[in-house]
């Protein structure tokens, strides 16, 4: 199926406009919990489950002396516990804590917040837009 490259260039750049530049949350989830995005990236991977600190850098895409920073951070504020993996005691892992899974659930409660536009559409054009997004992140 043959497409027009320039509508679907305009298709896209309106989707990061939207997602990126209008309705970016992640700053508000920043202040929401006073830390960086990529310490908030780190407990919403985390309160899906424990990961040594080599999953957990692969997860973030930061290398291990960063993804130590991040984890000792969070474990400063009582957000994750380090221990020795049960499995390999020279490996650690890390898991959340209650007030790291409460941290996680806040963010992922305003990064799933839909935007006023989205709210604001037609329902028949949402239930398209649902069908084609569904389709495109299949």
């Amino acid at each position: 199926m043959s497409h027009d490259p320039q509508i679907a260039t305009r298709v896209w750049h309106g989707l990061r406009t939207l997602v990126l530049d209008r309705y970016d949350r992640r700053k508000e989830v920043c202040d929401a919990l006073d830390m960086s995005f990529i310490r908030a990236k780190a407990l919403r991977r985390l309160a899906t489950a424990p990961m040594t600190m080599r999953q957990l850098a692969a997860e973030l895409s930061t290398d291990a002396p960063y993804t130590t920073l991040v984890v000792d951070d969070l474990v400063r504020r009582g957000l994750v516990v380090r221990d020795v993996h049960p499995d390999d005691r020279r490996q650690k892992i890390v898991t959340v804590t209650a007030g790291g899974a409460a941290a996680a659930a806040r963010a992922e409660e305003i990064l799933g917040e839909p935007p006023p536009p989205l709210l604001d559409l037609d329902a028949a054009d949402l239930v398209t837009l649902d069908r084609i997004i569904a389709a495109l992140v299949q």
